[in-house]
């Protein structure tokens, strides 16, 4: 069977970025599981997996546009220090949520200087080329209920 609208495939998969280092692999662990077309991975891979088979392994590179995007200046904002009360220390890296009119989402703290500190609320791994290497374990019909929860369920999947 062949990866296609309403099936569900399970890959193993090593993503780098573009000088090699590692930076998430399913090694040693489940497959990931997902519903194909209904956008649950980036869509460079999703478009990439469509038509592959059980067994079938390769490599591909999706560009930012394909995969968590260009940086967006928007997100990235300077406040006073005093926007985070009840933290002691302040570290770059350090990850909260900040509060929008469109939700919540999440902020990265990414310089701390004189007293006023940058959050960026991109994607970590905006801008970058994503460099996956693929094997598709399995490829199976998806359920009514995962084509109407818009995921996966059991194995590899959400639990309900």
């Amino acid at each position: 069977m062949q990866i296609a609208e309403r099936t569900v495939a399970s890959f193993h998969y090593t993503l780098t970025d573009d000088a090699g280092k590692v930076i998430d692999s399913s090694a040693g662990a489940q497959p990931l599981a997902y519903l194909h077309g209904a956008g649950n991975i980036v869509p460079g891979l999703e478009k990439a997996l469509e038509g592959r088979s059980a067994g079938d392994k390769f490599d591909v590179v999706v560009s930012p546009e394909e995969g968590y995007g260009t940086p967006n200046e928007m997100l990235i904002q300077v406040v006073p220090r005093e926007a985070f009360q009840g933290v002691d220390e302040l570290e770059v890296g350090m990850q909260f949520q900040a509060q929008t009119p469109q939700g919540a989402i999440s902020v990265v703290i990414a310089k701390i200087e004189d007293g006023m500190v940058t959050v960026d609320g991109n994607h970590p791994l905006a801008g970058q080329n994503l460099n996956f290497a693929i094997e598709v374990v399995d490829v199976r019909e998806a359920s009514v209920e995962e084509v109407l929860h818009g995921h996966v369920h059991g194995a590899g999947g959400h639990h309900h």
